[in-house]
């Protein structure tokens, strides 16, 4: 969202959802380290005296949420080019209920405080501040129970949804294997993604199925969560990871007690 224009952004969050016929998920945040540097002031958006550059993120968001409820906010022409409705005018189009379905990436406890605060849902990926020095998956549930404890302090009216991330590959196949066998042994991994963040990335989970189902059944961030994303290797093409996404759907999820939501 530093990137962004929130009267747009809204604009063509309302299009697109309807014409996805109200099914969009749309998840924002304030953005992963750059390639450049301040790539956002080359997009003309500059955080403000004494705001950091996350800061005028999360304000970003904010306009964009308010605007996205719908409620009019800006003072019609008395002599239009085409006819107005009464009263004050809001970004179109609208899609109602479009603003329950915001999702923010929360890198912290304190962002996914934030984004309980804000009436978001939240969303954990493979990559989160390191808080605690412990591994990935106990991280992310600490942080849904934060998350859900600040979201009752407030008068949302409608509860959540929580995802986390996962890269998870079942080997089913020889080709399977000869791509992924080397990553077996995945673990969670710690450093510094930039001068002042330490952050732990989480492992791949790579395995025959029944070793798969073994391994998510101990994560306690999915087990928190009521959404999993699983990431793909996109490198290899639609097909490759249709066959992985297919592959879980068919070997690992019904192990896990998942049943296809259809």
């Amino acid at each position: 969202m530093r990137y962004e224009n929130p009267m747009y952004f809204a604009e063509d969050a309302g299009a697109a959802d309807l014409i996805a016929g109200g099914r969009l998920q749309l998840g924002i945040s304030r953005g992963s380290p750059e390639q450049v540097i301040d790539g956002f002031r080359y997009f003309g958006y500059h955080p403000a005296e004494g705001e950091s550059d996350a800061d005028m993120g999360r304000r970003h968001a904010e306009v964009a949420l308010q605007v996205l409820q719908g409620e009019g906010f800006a003072e019609p022409n008395p002599q239009p080019m085409f006819p107005n409705p009464p009263g004050l005018l809001r970004i179109e189009p609208h899609s109602e209920g479009l603003r329950q379905r915001i999702w923010w990436g929360a890198g912290s406890n304190a962002t996914a405080r934030w984004a309980a605060s804000r009436g978001m849902n939240l969303m954990s990926s493979t990559l989160k501040d390191d808080e605690s020095g412990e591994p990935l998956h106990v991280q992310q549930a600490e942080q849904i129970r934060v998350f859900r404890e600040e979201w009752e302090k407030h008068s949302h009216g409608w509860q959540p949804r929580v995802s986390v991330s996962r890269s998870i590959i079942p080997i089913v196949s020889d080709q399977d294997r000869a791509y992924f066998l080397g990553q077996r042994d995945s673990q969670d991994q710690f450093g510094m993604i930039d001068e002042k963040t330490r952050a732990v990335f989480g492992r791949s989970y790579t395995a025959e199925p029944d070793e798969l189902v073994e391994e998510l059944a101990k994560d306690t961030a999915v087990a928190e969560a009521d959404t999993l994303l699983v990431t793909v290797p996109n490198q290899l093409g639609v097909a490759f990871c249709v066959h992985i996404l297919e592959s879980f759907a068919k070997y690992v999820a019904p192990e896990l007690g998942w049943k296809p939501n259809n």
